[in-house]
C-alpha cells in the first residue's frame, strides 16, 4: 500500500500555522489548533472592479496593501502625481519632487521609496515618502530606467533595467535606509521585470524583456547574496504588475509578445516553488501598478492599449480542509 512519504517524499510536517500556498494534496499538522489539514482543492481567486484612479497612467510605481496603497509617478506624458487608495477610493496627495515613469518602488503607503526611472533623462534619483511629502535622498549608484524594485523604505532592492535605450542590465543594488550598495547581479540582464518581495534579502524577479526584445518566462530568487534561477512563469511577458513576497507572489497583466505590445489579463501565483495560472483580470493591460499580497492584491492603471485608470482587487481562497483526527 502506498504511504504519504512514499508518494510525496517526506513525512507529514508539523507547523504552528498553516503554510502559505500549500500544494494540492499536501497534508500537514497544525500544532496550534491540534488539527490535521490537507489542501484538498484547487486554488481559487478572482478579480473584482474597484473605483478608478483620478489620473489614468502607466509605468508608475506602487507600494502598500490592498486597502492602503500608494501609486506615484507614471506616464501620461510624464507625471509626478501621487494617489492613496483606502480600500474604496483614490485621493490625490502631494506630488513627487520630480515627475518620472518606469521607476522602481518599495515600501508602504506611509513610508515609500521611488528610485531610478525616466524624468527628462534616465535618472538615479531616489525619493522617500513620509505619508505627506516626498524628500530627495541618496541616489542609486547607476542611473537606469525600466527598473524593478521591491522591499521596504529602509530595506529595498533595485534590479535590472536599462542604462540607455539599447543596453539591458543585470545590476542589483540594496538600500539600507541611507545608501545604495551594489551587490551581485541577476543571472539574466533584462528590463521591465516584475519585482516581488517585502525586504532586500528575499525577492523574486519574474519575466521581463531581454536584449532581443522578447518577453521571457525567466524567474530568479534572491537570498540576500545571490540570484538563483528557479521555475519559470507559465507564459512569457514583460511589464507585469506584481504583489506579495518571495515565497507567495502574484504577477498579473503584462505584454504577451513585445514589441507588438499586446495587453494580457493573465494572472499567475507563486508558492515558493512553482507558478500556477489563475483567473484572468477583468481588463487586459500592461504596465500596471501593483500592491498587496498574493491573496489580497490590487492592480491599478496601465495601458489596454490606451492608458487606463481602472483599478481591480484580487481576492483568493485556498481549498484547505480540516480532517477528523479522532
Amino acid at each position: 500500500m502506498a504511504t504519504y512519504k512514499g508518494t510525496h517524499g517526506t513525512k507529514i510536517q508539523n507547523y504552528t500555522s498553516d503554510p502559505a500556498n500549500p500544494l494540492v494534496g499536501e497534508v500537514w499538522y497544525n500544532a496550534t489548533t491540534n488539527t490535521l489539514k490537507v489542501n484538498a482543492g484547487t486554488l481559487i481567486g478572482s478579480w473584482s472592479t474597484a473605483n478608478d484612479l483620478n489620473t489614468a497612467r502607466w509605468k508608475g510605481a506602487g507600494a502598500g496593501s490592498q486597502d492602503a496603497a500608494l501609486y506615484f509617478g507614471g506616464g501620461y506624458g510624464v507625471v509626478a502625481n501621487t494617489e492613496l487608495y483606502n480600500g474604496t477610493n483614490w485621493t490625490e496627495l502631494n506630488d513627487l519632487g520630480t515627475a518620472k515613469y518606469t521607476h522602481g518602488g518599495a515600501g508602504t503607503s506611509t513610508a515609500a521609496l521611488a528610485f531610478g526611472g525616466y524624468a527628462s533623462s534616465i535618472t538615479a534619483l531616489t525619493e522617500k515618502w513620509n505619508g505627506s511629502n516626498w524628500t530627495e535622498v541618496n541616489d542609486l549608484n547607476t542611473a537606469r530606467y525600466k527598473i524593478a524594485g521591491c522591499g521596504l523604505q529602509t530595506s529595498a532592492l533595485a534590479f535590472g533595467g536599462s542604462t540607455n535605450p539599447s543596453t539591458f542590465t543585470a545590476l542589483t543594488e540594496a538600500y539600507n535606509g541611507t545608501n545604495w550598495t551594489e551587490v551581485n547581479d541577476l543571472n539574466a540582464a533584462r528590463h521591465f521585470i516584475a519585482g516581488i518581495g517585502n525586504i532586500n534579502t528575499a525577492a523574486i524577479a519574474a519575466g521581463g524583456n531581454t536584449s532581443n526584445d522578447t518577453g521571457t518566462v525567466n524567474t530568479e530568487l534572491w537570498n540576500g547574496t545571490n540570484w538563483t534561477e528557479v521555475n519559470n512563469l507559465n507564459t512569457a511577458r514583460d511589464q507585469m504588475g506584481a504583489a506579495g513576497i518571495s515565497t507567495a507572489g502574484l504577477a498579473f497583466g503584462g505584454r504577451l509578445n513585445p514589441p507588438a505590445s499586446t495587453p494580457s489579463a493573465l494572472t499567475e501565483s507563486w508558492n515558493g516553488t512553482n507558478w500556477t495560472e489563475l483567473n484572468d483580470m477583468g481588463t487586459a493591460r500592461y504596465g500596471p501598478g501593483g500592491a498587496g499580497t498574493n491573496t489580497a492584491g490590487l492592480a491599478f492603471g496601465g495601458r489596454s492599449p490606451s492608458t487606463v485608470d481602472a483599478t481591480e482587487q484580487w481576492n483568493f481562497a485556498g481549498g484547505i480542509s480540516t480532517m477528523d483526527t479522532n
